[in-house]
């Protein structure tokens, strides 16, 4: 994780260098997966999530992408780790397109919760941040302590 995120690092260092202006996540996420997709027959085991705001029209920008870069098709929910197959099939069923921000808490939390219940490596509690256009809210969760 330390390699992919140092060069990434460098290269989003060196875009900004010569572009003279700040990343936008869809750079970030193609320049993550040219990263993971150079090592493709040696891959770093590293899922990635990449999540933002873009900065003149505010849209969201949600997208995943294994350990060899391949990109997701799906625009609205992106799940790694190990719970990753738990919270994706509640996630796709808790959510709905323009849900304001108490909605998608609640979805949100639902997902997580019952993905870390089911699986015992994913921990005892979660941290779900809301991303608004001004303010991001981050709400610490308990799960099951057994």
């Amino acid at each position: 994780v330390q390699t992919v995120s140092e060069r990434l690092r460098f290269r989003v260092n060196l875009y900004e260098l010569r572009e003279q202006r700040k990343i936008k996540p869809i750079v970030l996420y193609n320049m993550l997966t040219n990263l993971l997709y150079e090592r493709r027959f040696g891959p770093y085991f590293v899922f990635s999530l990449v999540i933002g705001l873009d900065p003149k029209t505010g849209e969201t920008f949600v997208y995943d992408s294994d350990n060899i870069g391949a990109i997701s098709d799906n625009v609205n929910l992106a799940t790694v780790g190990t719970a990753s197959d738990y919270i994706f099939g509640l996630g796709e069923l808790f959510f709905k397109p323009n849900m304001n921000a108490d909605e998608l808490f609640e979805a949100t939390s639902q997902s997580l919760l019952n993905g870390v219940d089911r699986d015992s490596a994913s921990g005892w509690g979660v941290l779900v941040y809301v991303v608004e256009r001004n303010k991001v809210t981050v709400r610490e969760l308990k799960g099951r302590q057994d």
